[in-house]
């Protein structure tokens, strides 16, 4: 795996733009964001160039445009993203940061039962080895 730099939340709310339509030009990258961002074309092609050099995307010339396209996938980022936080801030150790979530943002009914079915479906894969 290529350590590539991480993303600012504004980095990843372009690249979220790309993966969501699979290929994007800077115009259509700043039409797809909310009304309400304030950013204008060349931050937009600023961030896309960013996204480029750190690896998240590629682009090719189409006409006068450059196309963007994603050069990873964004579970791949995602897992890169929660292993390098849960380093970072717990020491590689999954289990603070699960018990951290469920202490300070709670769980309903539905989401407990869907916790003890994965809890249980992970206990039968490790018997299972």
């Amino acid at each position: 795996m290529s350590k590539r730099r991480a993303l600012s939340k504004a980095e990843m709310e372009v690249a979220r733009i790309v993966w969501d339509r699979q290929q994007a030009t800077v115009r259509e990258v700043l039409e797809a964001l909310p009304e309400d961002r304030q950013i204008d074309y060349k931050t937009v092609q600023t961030f896309l160039r960013r996204l480029e050099a750190k690896g998240y995307l590629t682009s090719k010339r189409a006409g006068r445009s450059l196309v963007y396209s994603a050069s990873v996938r964004p579970n791949q980022v995602i897992r890169e993203t929660v292993k390098d936080f849960v380093g970072r801030l717990f020491d590689g150790e999954p289990l603070p940061l699960v018990e951290h979530l469920i202490r300070e943002q709670g769980l309903d009914q539905s989401e407990i039962a869907q916790l003890r079915t994965l809890l249980s479906d992970l206990e039968k894969g490790q018997s299972d080895g």
